[in-house]
């Protein structure tokens, strides 16, 4: 059996479109709820956690720290919270900005394409290697 890391760009990218996902998710709650009294939006926590235990490895190479990572990769998890801290400028309390949600929106829809286009990627350069044995 030969030992390789080779799935493990994919397993940090696929646990960062998961999480690309699930803001999507909360984004269009948020949408959907612009107008619904005391509504406070939502928003999920994962790129600060993802760039915090790339930074905690020992390893000076990327490769190294990514690898490191997939021994925590259980343990990261996107996480949804409720965002307290943004001023509401309506009287009924809720704290939604439909422009800035549906920016938020577009942002994320192109992060998670650059996400799936970057793991076809690591797929076609697998394929490619496994073609010139």
């Amino acid at each position: 059996m030969i030992n390789t890391n080779v799935f493990d760009y994919v397993n940090v990218l696929d646990k960062a479109a998961d999480a690309s996902w699930k803001r999507n998710e909360a984004i269009s709650n948020n949408i959907a709820n612009a107008a619904t009294p005391n509504y406070k939006r939502q928003d999920v926590s994962f790129e600060n956690e993802l760039r915090h235990a790339l930074l905690e490895s020992a390893s000076s190479t990327m490769d190294g720290r990514v690898g490191d990572l997939n021994t925590k990769l259980g343990r990261l998890q996107p996480s949804v919270y409720t965002d307290y801290t943004e001023v509401s400028y309506r009287l009924d309390g809720n704290n939604v900005d439909i422009d800035t949600e549906n920016v938020e929106l577009a942002e994320n829809q192109l992060k998670y394409e650059g996400l799936m286009n970057s793991i076809t990627q690591e797929f076609t350069n697998l394929q490619a290697v496994m073609k010139s044995f």
